[in-house]
């Protein structure tokens, strides 16, 4: 790839994500180009490629990274097949962007971290894409100039109007409750070290055997406190909402208010339905600021120790979901690599 080349990007994997990296490489991010699709079904990779010049779909992560035309890859496969294609793309010395979760536990999440320390330098960012997010930008900007004091506690809100027929009790953490563990760490500059999720009375809108909602309270090195209220089939909309109590103010973010109307006698706006709709501005920015990076031969954002420590977490709260009780998460040291 020359200087000023646009970057040839692999996508693997054009499920609902997938298919929107797609899009938003093709359409509005500027740079890069999506030069190989990815996806097991053949026929809708193919699909997929022939609406784009000069793609090439594959059913094989592997042959699409050895592809003379593929300088990156961003990985949106499901959770269980992102190590392989991660290891892969190590072995081509490819840049990554890899969806979370970097992988569905702890301890392949180390087995990357591990990988990634052989080559001796950082070639993967994992998406987190809330902080790209304009509203989490702001409040970790706030937090960060200490005009509040000490953060003492984070309360956070994650509802979905439904859940996907899929969805298991312990996908609300793993899943769901992996972002809130990402932006608790990044908001509050602490390492999360203990897990506990409580369980209210199941919604009757929730299905059968699906334990929604959740409470869960994470503990921090730092002192503080954080819970996440995880709802996934509240019925009416798609909202994350995040509120910091500090020693001398708070601050609260996500309520969505940016236009209200007022007609026949009532006041209001509206909720988004889904996570594309209310976070795209924050996944055009994530991605152009990866292509960016990429270009100028730098790997910036969230690492695979991030990718590593949510994993952690996630996998002590689905102990504390299934066996009840505080759980404590235990991480390796950090390595040097990720400062």
């Amino acid at each position: 790839m020359t200087e000023r080349a646009a970057l040839g990007v692999a996508v693997i994997g054009t499920g609902k994500m997938g298919a929107d990296h797609v899009r938003r490489i093709h359409e509005v991010v500027s740079g890069a180009r999506v030069s190989a699709v990815v996806d097991v079904d053949a026929e809708r990779a193919k699909k997929i490629a022939a609406r784009i010049d000069g793609c090439t779909a594959y059913t094989d992560p592997a042959s699409a990274m050895a592809a003379a035309d593929v300088d990156a890859a961003l990985i949106a496969s499901p959770g269980p097949a992102h190590e392989a294609a991660l290891l892969q793309a190590f072995e081509h010395d490819l840049p990554v962007l890899c969806e979370k979760p970097l992988t569905p536990d702890a301890a392949s999440a180390l087995r990357v971290v591990e990988a990634e320390q052989r080559l001796g330098r950082r070639r993967a960012q994992v998406g987190f894409m809330r902080r790209w997010d304009s509203e989490y930008m702001k409040l970790k900007s706030l937090l960060e100039t200490g005009q509040l004091g000490r953060p003492l506690m984070l309360h956070n809100r994650h509802r979905n109007a439904a859940s996907p027929p899929f969805f298991t009790s312990s996908m609300l953490i793993s899943d769901s409750v992996a972002h809130e563990t990402d932006v608790t760490r990044w908001l509050l500059g602490h390492e999360i070290t203990a897990v506990t999720v409580l369980r209210p009375t199941p919604s009757a809108n929730a299905p059968d055997d699906l334990q929604d909602p959740q409470f869960v309270v994470f503990e921090t090195d730092g002192g503080a406190l954080a819970d996440v209220e995880i709802f996934v089939n509240c019925g009416f909309g798609y909202q994350v909402q995040a509120e910091a109590v500090c020693e001398r103010g708070t601050a609260r973010i996500g309520d969505g208010h940016a236009m209200v109307t007022n007609m026949a006698g009532r006041w209001g706006g509206t909720i988004a339905q889904d996570f594309v709709e209310r976070f795209a501005d924050a996944y055009d920015r994530e991605v152009q600021a990866w292509v960016d990076a990429t270009r100028r031969g730098e790997v910036t954002g969230p690492s695979v120790w991030d990718g590593y420590a949510a994993a952690a977490v996630c996998e002590a709260g689905v102990r504390s979901l299934t066996e009840g009780g505080r759980m404590t998460v235990e991480l390796v040291e950090r390595p040097a690599l990720y400062g």
